[in-house]
């Protein structure tokens, strides 16, 4: 019996994908919540530190090869002190590549004690090399490991191994998210290269020689917010920042089941004016929106005038100076959780320009949302405290993308229809 060796696995992006396509890996993965999260999503996981855990055990059984390593010392949600380990690295995955261990004398020169763990793969393929494995390897880290990558894919191609390596757009997969990631694609018995992108910017239209690709897949469509609608979220006086489930689709018109703790985005239909006074959107909103009363929690669902569809929607991923903000109607921008968890919020403006009344508010962005925005089902079951949480989702390969890159190594196939996100 053979199996795919998922290296650094996190809370299963890449697992999810497999599972799509009918087939499960092994992960090896040391958080402790990643784990518990790919437990209650029944992933195989061994809980271990990769850098530790020894080779044979999978030799002679190992079909396919995943890895993604941490990404923090490299990020630019970090400080990069990988990039200043690099020599080091190279150094790491040459020495390896060779049977040679010098990752105790080369760590204890490292900046940060996380950069070598980029050259952990090696070791692994090396020693399974020897027994003629893997068949084929896929790869992922953040932009600047490429030449990292590529340093790989040589030494591959000297194994016999077809490598490809260079930078992939989620967005161009059917990620609503324009995330960029350094890739490396290894087979032993086919052509090594990135797939065929579904999506770009700008639908093309079909040709003769096939079906055009698709325009971005934007946030509201994949939340179940329509693409034409603004969302106008709504909670109860019990709702805190960040808190409650995922919003449900703009014009679903669900009942407000439990108004301690649920919210929703609904469209306005005709009738009177009443807004929910709400903690999570300010207790002085709804008065700036003629709000006389607050409804009872066990009465029915608040409805809006058009007032409130004079507010545009857009996703600000976190609160530096320069952070990325897109529009609903755009993919998000690359999603990143660091020792700052959960900064990633909604931004509610004035839609008709300086003289709408209101003034711009935001909330944060929900685990399941995020989910979302990385492919995973609005249902996924995160585990740990929101912290936690955040951090899986923002380390975590975005499962769409995942399986545009492995089925071709698995010679499956497998529709977009295939993954359900949004509940």
């Amino acid at each position: 019996m053979t199996f795919i060796l998922d290296l650094f696995a996190g809370p299963g992006g890449w697992s999810h994908a497999l599972s799509i396509l009918g087939v499960r890996d092994v992960g090896l993965e040391w958080d402790a919540w990643a784990c518990k999260t790919r437990a209650a999503a029944g992933q195989l996981t061994i809980r271990t530190d990769v850098a530790m855990y020894p080779v044979w055990p999978f030799a002679g059984r190992t079909s396919g090869l995943i890895a993604s390593p941490p990404c923090q010392a490299w990020s630019m949600a970090g400080k990069r002190l990988g990039l200043l380990d690099q020599p080091l690295v190279h150094q790491a995955v040459a020495d390896l590549a060779r049977g040679r261990d010098t990752r105790t004398e080369l760590l204890a020169s490292c900046r940060d004690e996380r950069s070598l763990l980029a050259a952990e793969p090696m070791r692994y393929l090396h020693a399974l090399n020897t027994v003629g494995e893997p068949e084929w390897i896929a790869m992922e880290e953040v932009p600047d490991v490429l030449p990292l990558w590529r340093q790989y894919a040589a030494i591959l191609r000297g194994w016999g191994f077809s490598a490809w390596a260079g930078i992939l757009n989620a967005a161009d997969f059917g990620v609503p998210q324009t995330r960029r990631r350094a890739i490396l694609l290894a087979s032993r018995t086919r052509t090594a290269e990135p797939p065929a992108p579904t999506h770009a910017k700008t639908a093309e239209p079909d040709t003769l020689f096939g079906p055009g690709r698709q325009r971005w897949l934007s946030m509201a469509e994949a939340l179940g917010w329509g693409a034409t609608d603004r969302p106008v979220p709504t909670v109860c006086a019990g709702g805190g920042p960040g808190g409650g489930p995922e919003p449900f689709p703009s014009g679903s018109r669900k009942a407000l089941t439990d108004a301690r703790d649920r919210g929703t985005w609904v469209r306005h239909p005709p009738g009177p004016e009443v807004v929910l006074k709400s903690r999570r959107e300010g207790s002085g909103w709804a008065e700036q929106h003629g709000t006389r009363e607050n409804r009872p929690t066990d009465g029915p669902a608040p409805t809006f005038t058009a007032e409130a569809h004079r507010w545009s929607w857009s996703l600000r991923t976190n609160n530096q100076a320069n952070a990325t903000t897109r529009s609903i109607q755009e993919p998000a921008g690359t999603l990143f959780f660091g020792h700052r968890a959960n900064e990633c919020v909604w931004v509610r403006e004035p839609a008709g320009g300086p003289d709408d009344q209101g003034a711009a508010e935001s909330i944060r962005i929900t685990a399941a949302e995020a989910g979302v925005l990385q492919t995973f089902p609005a249902d996924y079951p995160w585990q740990g405290n929101k912290g936690q949480q955040f951090s899986q989702i923002g380390n975590a390969v975005p499962p769409r993308m995942a399986a545009h890159l492995l089925a071709p190594h698995l010679g499956k196939t497998w529709t977009p229809d295939e993954f359900t996100l949004a509940a």
